[in-house]
């Protein structure tokens, strides 16, 4: 295999100080993961390697979310601006001159792998010294407009503050990505001054510099303006989420997915849904979520990495984390099924049932206000409304095993460690305590006495009292005045 013929850095030591927020920008999340991870995944597509990543603000936290994925961190302490960012990270990329070095900031979510593409597809077309990501805007605002000259190469970008006469009426802005080819950068990079009183160096500056060098400058437009924008406020990371939802229920229903209203539907990036599902509203799919064929969602669930099996029903107002549901199951409404949990097929789980850590075998059912936990239940079983399995004992949780085809009357409470034998039948409203035999009945509860005639007589007392009246006042004696 040829080596890489592309590297990266990704500059993400920046505080976010419009977010006012304790945590870092680029970890805050975007469709259930963070802003860098968006801008990680884009790049890894293009085969880059290495990837420095620049980090400042909260660096542990940053490093400790990422780590693992082969990335090379760069402190940047103190953060001098973007160009200075470039700095601290030339040894990592000036150990491979032959590698063009995309230059991509860590806040832009919403960049597509086939921008970034178009700009390497371009920038090696020109045979550039540099390429950056630009964008058209009706209203550029407070952007660097790019200023090309009469052949259409990039002769510099000029920041808005500094934009006068004609300048102003640029619509093309500069976005923040770029491809540079390694040697010419190294050529100009020490060269960058500071351009304020903080003393920060702008990477804008190397496009300048490049020019002034006689080094070939290009851009290319991003089809989608919002792509090379950053994220820099609580605001804009909604309107990201957005956009990103939007862009995942439309690749959806592209494929054979059913949505019936995509606005309120939330479908995260790892989530796998197959053909032929309906996902009604109020649908969350979160984490490592896969939604098979067939299957029906919602309306108002959440799943979170769940497996939901061909032809199986989630109904209204469920919670589902870390579970399996089998072939054909159904589960709600007003479900709350928790981790390590096995659905079986074709089994059911009803309304205001929560299912722990327990197995639910084939066929078996759990319809009606019920808590089962810490639980192997075998196929056929029904249990009845308010069941409640009690395995914990204020120390320890223990097991409760319901082999094939056992009935659960209602009310009952099963007290844990315990077994209930294959076809053995619980009475309505016992505590179970000791295990049961295959095939026999279990009663746990005290013996109903009868007294005939008791509510008649109460009533009458009753009927007796009201006819009486109010009982007389006593009298009340004469106060004595107290003479002084």
């Amino acid at each position: 295999m040829s080596p890489p013929s592309l590297q990266a850095v990704i500059l993400a030591a920046g505080k976010g100080t419009r977010m006012k927020s304790g945590r870092a920008k680029v970890l805050h999340p975007v469709l259930g993961v963070p802003l860098l991870e968006h801008v990680l995944r884009t790049v890894e597509v293009t085969g880059a390697a290495p990837i420095a990543v620049v980090v400042g603000h909260q660096a542990e936290a940053v490093e400790a979310t990422f780590a693992g994925r082969g990335l090379t961190f760069v402190r940047q302490d103190p953060p001098r601006g973007t160009g200075h960012a470039v700095q601290v990270a030339r040894d990592v990329f000036a150990a491979h001159p032959e590698r063009t070095l995309l230059v991509v900031n860590g806040d832009v979510p919403l960049l597509r792998p086939d921008t970034l593409r178009r700009l390497i597809a371009t920038h090696r077309d020109e045979g550039a010294a540099a390429t950056l990501l630009s964008a058209l805007l009706e209203d550029p605002g407070a952007y660097g407009r790019v200023v090309r000259d009469q052949t259409g190469s990039v002769r510099a970008i000029v920041e808005a503050k500094e934009a006068t006469g004609d300048l102003r009426g640029i619509r093309e802005i500069n976005a923040g990505l770029y491809a540079f080819e390694v040697p010419a950068l190294l050529g100009v990079l020490g060269k960058l001054q500071p351009q304020n009183a903080q003393g920060e160096f702008y990477l804008t500056d190397l496009i300048g510099l490049l020019r002034a060098a006689g080094k070939p400058v290009a851009a290319v437009a991003a089809d989608e303006p919002a792509e090379g924008l950053g994220v820099n406020s609580i605001a804009e990371l909604a309107a990201a989420t957005r956009t990103l939802r939007a862009r995942r229920t439309e690749a959806l229903m592209a494929a054979g997915v059913g949505i019936e209203d995509p606005d309120s539907t939330h479908v995260g990036l790892d989530v796998v849904v197959e053909a032929d599902c309906l996902l009604r509203p109020y649908t969350f799919l979160e984490g490592r979520t896969l939604v098979r064929s067939g299957a029906s969602v919602g309306p108002f669930v959440r799943l979170v990495d769940t497996e939901v099996g061909p032809g199986a029903q989630i109904l209204d107002h469920c919670l589902l984390r870390e579970c399996t549901v089998g072939p054909g199951a159904s589960v709600g409404p007003f479900a709350h099924i928790r981790p390590e949990t096995r659905i079986g097929a074709k089994a059911k789980v009803g309304n205001f049932v929560e299912l722990k850590k327990t197995t639910l075998g084939d066929g078996s059912k759990a319809p009606h206000l019920s808590y089962i936990g810490d639980a192997t239940v075998g196929p056929g079983v029904n249990i009845g409304a308010g069941t409640i399995t009690c395995n914990y004992d204020g120390a320890h949780k223990h097991p409760t095993h319901i082999e094939a085809g056992a009935f659960i009357g209602s009310d009952t409470t099963l007290v844990a460690p315990i077994t209930i034998g294959e076809g053995a039948y619980i009475a309505a409203g016992s505590a179970i305590t000791q295990d049961v035999p295959p095939g026999a009945l279990a009663l746990g509860r005290a013996r109903q006495v009868v007294k005939p005639g008791w509510a008649t007589e109460l009533g009458k007392r009753r009927a007796a009292k009201r006819t009486e009246g109010p009982p007389a006042a006593a009298p009340v004696a004469a106060k004595a005045h107290r003479k002084d």
